[in-house]
């Protein structure tokens, strides 16, 4: 019998590039977004099921796993993708949008994972994949609410793949670098403040920044790969590296001490 994932944010992006090489090797694909109007052609798919799914919305995340389990009878692995990035200096955001963030990319996360436990646990196996970030081993200036995710994220998947490995259930964190998405657009949430100043050449630094890193993004697809292989490699190992920016800036990251290396990171913005 195939096997199921169930992914979130899989609208566009990382998400529906894995639903559809899943897919593509005989998986049952839910998925999951929060207007299945964006499908597209997953829509036509025999082996797809789309569902409306918010992460922030606690009722569609039940119903959604609900209709995973009504079609294919088991979740055999959930994909933890939707998320975006908040950037700008602490003070120009306004609280709702600073809870938003943390809503999103962690509070979100562990509310689908806690859907989707019970079943696993009943079932003695499964495994969850959560997609964290180089961001989530190092910074960049302005990053603190994206980062701070991020970095939760690495935390409480480490927890967890303590505390499910009893029940059988292993847990992945995949480190994209940049990538080719919509992640600079409607997935990113930019704040500046012309009253502020002080902000304003960290800010100009990082907006240079982001564009030389934009030209060495690595498609979407190799995140599908990466994940591909965290799923099926048969091992309990817990990180995996996506892209050949996140190879060498969390390689740098591990082997230099935090004056050197974050020194690094401000020369290369002219900070």
């Amino acid at each position: 019998m195939p096997q199921t994932i169930l992914i979130t944010g899989a609208s566009s992006g990382i998400g529906k590039a894995t639903a559809r090489l899943f897919a593509d090797n005989g998986w049952n694909v839910v998925a999951t977004m929060r207007n299945p109007a964006d499908a597209g052609e997953l829509a036509d798919r025999a082996n797809v099921l789309v569902a409306a799914l918010d992460v922030t919305q606690p009722e569609t995340i039940a119903y959604a796993v609900d209709q995973a389990l009504s079609t294919y009878g088991q979740i055999d692995v959930l994909l933890n993708n939707a998320g975006y990035g908040a950037y700008g200096p602490l003070e120009a955001f306004p609280m709702e949008r600073i809870e938003r963030q943390f809503d999103t990319n962690v509070i979100g996360l562990l509310a689908v994972t806690k859907a989707v436990l019970p079943h696993m646990r009943a079932q003695k196996s499964g495994t969850i994949v959560n997609i964290s970030s180089i961001g989530g081993q190092m910074t960049f200036p302005l990053g603190t609410l994206y980062h701070g995710t991020k970095f939760a994220v690495e935390g409480l998947s480490e927890a967890l793949h303590y505390e499910l490995e009893a029940c059988g259930v292993k847990v992945k964190i995949v480190e994209p670098g940049m990538i080719n998405t919509d992640f600079g657009g409607r997935s990113f949430d930019f704040v500046v403040d012309e009253s502020m100043p002080d902000y304003l050449p960290v800010v100009a630094g990082m907006q240079a920044a982001m564009g030389s890193f934009g030209a060495q993004a690595s498609e979407p697809e190799l995140v599908a790969e990466v994940i591909h292989t965290a799923v099926t490699d048969g091992t309990s190992q817990l990180r995996y590296r996506a892209g050949a920016d996140a190879e060498a800036l969390l390689s740098a990251r591990k082997a230099q001490d935090d004056e050197t290396f974050i020194g690094g990171i401000k020369a290369g913005m002219g900070l």
